[in-house]
């Protein structure tokens, strides 16, 4: 039984990572650690978070396609990669420790800040497409696994890899980015919840929280592009970094 002010914590919680998801990515840099603190089992936190997230990159997707920034119909065959993907990564969570992903992950975040900080490539303007479709398959179907097996970081990597392999201009990346978390979202909330491993009134009232933050940063997002993407992304990518190197050496 949780106790009856998590409910409300959590829910204001939800709207900052809301917020910072529908931008840059990187909400679990909050949110996981406050579930864990809450005092849920690890791979209910997990679970759960994947109710709040799928709802609130759902808001965000909404507005960003709203603007524009992508379509549904071109998008779906690569979403439905990223579905099958993170539904494997789900499963497998479920039954092993992610440890080797915690030392892993924060190496390839290092990475991303740094690319974002020095490319060129990382504005608004669409640029020449270095890999086609088919080749993007096994990005697409590994970003997913990630993303259903441990989760944070993944959105900073869809959007980085669509920028420099597929030459989406940030924004338009960052857009697709979103559409694809809803895809993996819903693969991991079945997957977890086949498992059990999730509490359903608690997921849901972080839902409605996640979804107020990420219209509000969804709405910034759009009117002001890589300007505001770029750095925050930038500062996302980091302090996951220092988190999870955090937690690896002081467990």
């Amino acid at each position: 039984m949780l106790a009856t002010w998590l409910y409300p914590a959590l829910s204001a919680t939800a709207v900052v990572t809301g917020c910072i998801d529908a931008i840059a990515g990187g909400g679990g840099l909050i949110m996981m650690p406050a579930l864990l603190f809450a005092g849920l089992p690890p791979h209910m936190a997990l679970g759960t978070n994947k109710v709040q997230s799928a709802c609130g990159t759902g808001m965000a997707a909404w507005r960003y396609l709203r603007a524009g920034l992508f379509g549904l119909k071109a998008n779906l065959p690569m979403a439905m990669v990223v579905f099958v993907g993170a539904a494997a990564g789900s499963l497998v969570i479920q039954h092993f420790k992610p440890d080797m992903l915690r030392l892993i992950v924060p190496l390839l975040l290092m990475a991303v800040a740094l690319y974002t900080i020095v490319s060129p490539r990382m504005t608004d303007d669409d640029r020449h497409v270095r890999v086609s479709a088919k080749g993007f398959v096994p990005v697409a179907f590994g970003t997913g696994f990630c993303d259903g097996f441990f989760g944070p970081g993944a959105g900073q990597f869809y959007a980085t890899t669509l920028v420099a392999l597929r030459g989406l201009g940030l924004t338009r990346a960052t857009g697709l980015t979103k559409f694809y978390n809803v895809l993996s979202n819903i693969a991991s909330i079945l997957a977890f919840a086949w498992g059990g491993h999730i509490y359903w009134l608690l997921g849901l009232c972080m839902a409605a929280g996640s979804m107020a933050g990420s219209w509000i940063g969804s709405h910034f997002a759009t009117r002001l592009g890589a300007k505001l993407i770029r750095p925050v992304l930038v500062v996302c990518s980091l302090g996951l970094t220092a988190r999870l190197l955090w937690g690896w050496f002081h467990p």
